[in-house]
C-alpha cells in the first residue's frame, strides 16, 4: 500500500480493502471492526471468531466455494497471500501478497475459490477476527486445504516458515 492506502500491486479480482477507524486518547484505542453502515459487503454479518497463528507459522492454503472471509487483524503482523485459480477471473494464476498489520487495520475480502494461505510474519502472535459470509457448518464444512509447499500455487515461503 503506498502511504495514501491505494495498493501498490493489483489485488485479486474480487478482494476488497477498507480501513478500520482506530480511536486513541491517554487510556488506549478502540478500533471499529465492522459497520454496515459502511457498506464494505453487501452480505449481512451472520457469524464471527477469531483466530491466532504463532509466529513463523503459515496456516493455509484454504479455499472456499460458498463463502467469502472477511478478515480484520487485531493484533499483530500478517502477510494474507491468494492465489486465483478462476480461468474467468482477470487475475487467473495470479499471486497477491496483502501484509496487514496492527499499525494501519483494514478489512479485507477474501473471495469464493481463491486460495489463501495466512503467514505470521511477526513476533508475536498474530490474531485476526473473522466476518465470513457464511457460518461455519461443522456437518459439512466449507474448507478445502493444500499443503504449503503444493508445486500447484507458484508461491515459496520463505526456509524456516512452518505449516500448520
Amino acid at each position: 500500500m503506498t502511504a495514501a492506502g491505494q495498493p501498490v500491486r493489483r489485488l485479486t479480482d474480487g478482494v476488497r480493502i477498507r480501513s478500520l477507524p482506530t480511536h486513541f486518547d491517554q487510556r488506549g484505542s478502540v478500533t471499529e471492526l465492522f459497520d454496515p453502515r459502511w457498506q464494505f459487503h453487501p452480505d449481512p454479518l451472520v457469524f464471527a471468531y477469531c483466530f491466532t497463528i504463532r509466529p513463523g507459522v503459515v496456516k493455509g492454503w484454504n479455499l472456499h466455494q460458498r463463502h467469502e472471509d472477511r478478515y480484520a487483524l487485531i493484533k499483530g503482523e500478517l502477510e494474507l497471500i491468494l492465489y486465483d485459480p478462476r480461468e474467468t477471473s482477470p487475475t487467473f494464476k495470479e499471486v497477491c501478497v496483502i501484509r496487514i498489520s496492527e499499525a494501519s487495520r483494514v478489512v479485507v475480502t477474501v473471495p469464493i475459490n481463491v486460495w489463501h494461505a495466512d503467514f505470521n510474519v511477526g513476533t508475536e502472535d498474530v490474531i485476526v477476527a473473522n466476518f465470513p459470509t457464511m457460518a461455519y457448518d461443522h456437518a459439512d464444512p466449507d474448507k478445502w486445504r493444500l499443503p504449503i509447499d503444493t508445486p500447484l500455487i507458484p508461491y515459496s515461503f520463505p526456509a524456516g516458515a512452518r505449516g500448520g
